[in-house]
């Protein structure tokens, strides 16, 4: 297929996240960075696209402009990829939405209830498509367990264990990502926004449930702290199931400690992304089998995301390069975009915000849909 061209807003000098949506754009060789508005810093964002081989013209020193220009030049961008802190991303979501320019948008959706209404009225008015890169539904094997799941290997689904680990601020910390992220103007919440909502995008996604209520504890250890630093949820299940999500990032000796269980009523699966090429699978009754990406026999999901032999590890960044190839395979009319998180997602992940800091500033009340 022809590449299609990308522009992007943030993700400049010094900034994390961007080089990741950059490594995982070219890994498939679908798309071109031809256009930026890399930094809200108009020297840093001429830099940044000098450095990144994007073109003086292409460089623009704010989102709006890039929106109007990009959409009037017959080689305008496809997409465009938001990588800001939270709190920018309904601003230049609503632009290229409105421009008729497919946005990939990086989680959460937006940092407050109104920013997000307002990414919804521009997606459900627009033409263009509205991806967000909730980037481990992208693994090979939670693909690859979703499909199970949906074709009834773990029969009648009766529990599910979440946890999202992490120890980066277990005591106060200033750098470029941990400021905006304690930040509540910017972040709109701690632990909850930045990892809980991967944990329970994860759930839902291989489940295939809907979370119905919740119940939620949110705290913040570290003194002075104006978000949450951790969180115990418990979670209402459509059809009966239960869960229960933990979400931490003062957990010390935890590096990016995500987990997976869902058991039912014939079977368990149990993930962790920190070892992302195997999965232990149990039918009631019968023996442990491991499950390795790349293993023979595997479908259903798992082998198109799989790029390199058995026993060569992936995760990560091939994640997020799965999210691209698909976004790009749907905007050029090659895919339904089954497996890809979009707006209902961004929603989904809203409620859960707002629902776990109503439920604990009400004493760990349950909170319904």
């Amino acid at each position: 297929m022809t590449r299609l061209k990308l522009g992007m807003v943030g993700g400049g000098q010094g900034a994390f996240i961007g080089g990741v949506h950059r490594i995982a754009a070219r890994l498939d060789g679908k798309w071109d960075l031809v256009a930026g508005a890399l930094s809200s810093d108009p020297d840093r964002a001429a830099a940044s696209a000098v450095e990144l081989g994007i073109a003086p013209e292409r460089s623009y020193a704010l989102y709006e402009e890039m929106a109007q220009a990009e959409a009037a030049r017959p080689d305008g961008i496809d997409a465009v990829a938001i990588v800001t802190p939270n709190h920018v991303h309904a601003g230049p979501a609503v632009a290229f939405l409105n421009a008729g320019i497919n946005v990939i948008c990086d989680k959460p959706l937006a940092a407050t209830a109104e920013q997000a209404a307002a990414i919804r009225a521009a997606a459900e008015a627009s033409k263009a498509r509205f991806f967000l890169t909730h980037n481990y539904t992208g693994y090979p094997l939670m693909r690859q367990a979703r499909a199970m799941i949906a074709r009834g290997a773990l029969g009648r689904l009766r529990v599910i264990q979440a946890e999202y680990a992490q120890d980066w601020l277990a005591e106060e910390t200033s750098n470029k990502q941990a400021d905006w992220r304690t930040d509540p103007a910017q972040s709109g919440a701690g632990a909850i926004g930045d990892i809980g909502t991967h944990a329970f995008n994860l759930l839902s996604f291989v489940s295939g449930l809907e979370a119905e209520a919740l119940m939620a504890e949110l705290h913040s250890f570290v003194d002075g702290r104006r978000v949450d630093d951790n969180a115990h949820i418990m979670l209402r299940m459509a059809g009966g199931a239960r869960g229960m999500l933990w979400a931490s990032q003062v957990a010390v000796g935890n590096e990016n400690a995500l987990r997976l269980r869902i058991f039912g009523d014939k079977g368990g699966i149990e993930w962790a992304q920190e070892n992302p090429n195997v999965m232990t699978v149990t039918r009631f009754g019968e023996p442990k089998q491991i499950i390795t990406r790349g293993g023979a026999g595997l479908g259903e999901g798992a082998a198109d995301g799989t790029r390199i032999p058995p026993g060569h590890p992936e995760g990560y960044l091939e994640g997020f390069a799965n999210l691209y190839s698909d976004a790009a395979d749907v905007i050029a009319g090659g895919s339904d975009g089954a497996y890809l998180p979009g707006l209902r997602e961004g929603l989904d992940g809203m409620w859960f915000i707002a629902a776990c800091q109503q439920s604990s500033a009400q004493g760990g009340v349950w909170v319904a849909r």
